[in-house]
């Protein structure tokens, strides 16, 4: 699978994954570099689809007057 086509969810939980597998300390040096590429990569993959998330509810909460709009969070309120 592609890395741009992979969920946030995924991304993350791959890191996870390769974040386990290095504080282990018995992956040998090259297949260590090849997973903190890979891992380096879904950090910014991570990264950007959460500044695009923000961006979307940014959009979504603005006022009549085209400005964000802070908007208290209640107890129970569903998202």
């Amino acid at each position: 699978m592609e890395q741009e086509s992979k969920s946030f969810e995924s991304s993350l939980q791959r890191l996870e994954e390769i974040v386990k597998r290095m504080e282990q300390g018995n992956v040998p040096l090259a297949e260590s570099l090849q997973l903190f590429e890979e891992g380096t990569g879904l950090v910014s993959q991570c990264s950007a689809l959460l500044d695009e998330a923000e961006l979307k509810v940014v959009r979504l909460m603005k006022g009549p007057d085209g400005k964000p709009v802070e908007m208290e969070f209640e107890d129970g309120e569903p998202f």
